[in-house]
């Protein structure tokens, strides 16, 4: 287990120079990059509608989260620009407790909007923004960041989920509250990719479909549960998940889909695992924005 289970972490907002100074220390060992937000900026926005909260383990800060305000010529919103937990915490739901810390904190100051990118193949992130905060995204951009050189992203293009957390809504607070019911079951004909999942190798993308239509309620994609791993070791197929998924991301988007929930498959013994994203038809769920 990680170092973060049952520790007597505390979390509270950042407002500090010298604490966000260790912050930028943070992010370096985090994403291993010499090119951290600077603490003159971090400090200009938490003045000025956004908000830097840290994880502390002592006077030690082992993880944090970084917003900036945004207005897009309608609505503010906060933007939640990094999430990070040094590698020697990360099991233990800190990432959680930091995101909940977040939405109380942008409730005081009068958001009900809060917005971030993340990578879709990154199913620990899914699970985090999907399932457990009631994240929805119908929003997909392709190579965001352009090429980016930290150890995460390094030699793939970094398309990105644009997620809307609607914080006020009942969506949000059924998932955070845990009361959501129950998750929809998996339907392999609904699945807007065949998977090949092969006994003691990586799963391939192997067909798919942009042809299913309004008519139906729901539907699945699937993504590999070791995504880092596989371009690690076959970043050929790494990339083939990248370019599959922006299809089929990019088709339902535009045809009026979202995603709107994340579920786990069922670990199958010496097959590696494969998750999928939960896609309905915007705009039919009331709970889903806030009212």
């Amino acid at each position: 287990m990680g170092e973060s289970e049952n520790l007597p972490f505390t979390i509270r907002p950042i407002h500090d120079v010298k604490e966000l100074a260790q912050v930028s220390e943070l992010e370096k060992v985090i994403w291993q990059s010499d090119d951290p937000v600077p603490v003159a900026h971090a400090i200009t926005s938490v003045d000025n509608g956004g908000m830097v909260i840290g994880a502390f383990l002592g006077d030690k800060i082992i993880g944090f989260q970084y917003s900036f305000a945004g207005f897009n010529g309608i609505n503010t919103y906060l933007c939640s620009y990094l999430l990070g937990v040094h590698p020697k915490y990360r099991i233990g739901g800190i990432g959680e407790q930091l995101k909940l810390a977040q939405c109380k904190e942008a409730l005081k100051i009068g958001y009900d909007l809060i917005t971030w990118t993340y990578d879709p193949l990154e199913t620990v992130n899914a699970n985090l923004n999907i399932k457990k905060l009631g994240g929805v995204c119908s929003t997909y951009i392709e190579n965001y960041y352009g090429n980016m050189e930290d150890s995460l992203n390094a030699g793939i293009p970094s398309d990105r989920f644009y997620v809307d957390w609607w914080i006020q809504s009942d969506h949000v607070k059924d998932k955070v509250d845990r009361v959501g019911g129950k998750l929809p079951k998996y339907q392999e004909d609904l699945a807007v990719i065949k998977v090949n999942e092969r006994e003691k190798e990586y799963p391939i993308p192997e067909e798919v479909n942009t042809h299913l239509t309004a008519d139906y309620e729901i539907l699945f994609v699937p993504v590999p549960g070791e995504f880092q791993k596989i371009k690690e070791e076959d970043f050929d197929l790494a990339l083939e998940w990248r370019l599959q998924t922006r299809k089929v991301f990019t088709h339902y988007f535009k045809a009026g889909w979202q995603v709107s929930d994340f579920i786990k498959s069922e670990r199958k013994e010496n097959v590696s695992p494969v998750y999928y994203y939960v896609l309905t038809k915007r705009g039919e769920d009331k709970t889903i924005q806030n009212k």
